[in-house]
């Protein structure tokens, strides 16, 4: 089942999320940029053992940033039991790196639906077909579990899994860096607390 929040959205302040929206805008346009959506995962499990992966993010606004995956993954298994991640995007050709840690919640189910319904046919399939971060005996395995979910969904839209959704990561902090020349980088933090809210710092580099 979806994990639920005992955590409220915290809006982001309207200067971070116009600066994160500015870079990514610029990276996306960016020709040197293969995906500006491109970002790193991390999570930890209950034991606090972490894992890392790299996703693509699929919409941000000041309340969060989703992405979408299978609710058994090993990413899955590891929000559901300790709610927490952290994203970092490296935007090399432009100097820029942008950190971001938070609590985690699921998307509205009419929201992964939306999504879902918007991926390649192909894609829905995959989904259906892939018992992701299982172990797989052989390639051809897969292929028959394509094969199957394929004729399944011949005459109809494909649904989306119950076992599929979109996490959103509520910033409770989130860091811009930029490169400087000889390591003297500029680094710009916004971090929240319950007692003070949002306080924007300046960090060494």
């Amino acid at each position: 089942m979806p994990l639920q929040s005992d955590v409220s959205a915290r809006d982001l302040p309207r200067q971070a999320f116009e600066t994160f929206k500015a870079w990514f805008n610029e990276a996306v346009a960016d020709p040197r940029i293969e995906d500006a959506s491109a970002m790193s995962l991390a999570t930890a499990n209950k034991a606090g053992h972490p894992s890392c992966r790299v996703v693509l993010l699929k919409s941000f606004d000041p309340k969060g940033f989703v992405f979408y995956t299978n609710l058994s993954s090993r990413k899955g298994c590891d929000l559901r039991a300790n709610p927490r991640a952290a994203l970092c995007f490296y935007w090399s050709a432009l100097g820029r790196q942008v950190r971001i840690e938070g609590h985690v919640t699921w998307v509205k189910p009419d929201d992964a639906d939306t999504y879902f319904a918007s991926r390649p046919r192909n894609s829905q399939i995959g989904a259906w077909a892939s018992r992701q971060s299982e172990r797989l005996e052989s390639r051809s395995v897969l292929h028959k579990r394509i094969a199957k979910r394929t004729v399944q969904f011949a005459a109809r839209p494909v649904p989306r899994p119950a076992f599929w959704s979109g996490a959103r990561v509520i910033p409770e902090r989130i860091e811009f860096w930029s490169a400087g020349a000889f390591r003297i980088h500029q680094r710009q933090v916004f971090v929240f607390s319950t007692d003070d809210g949002w306080q924007d710092l300046g960090l060494f580099p």
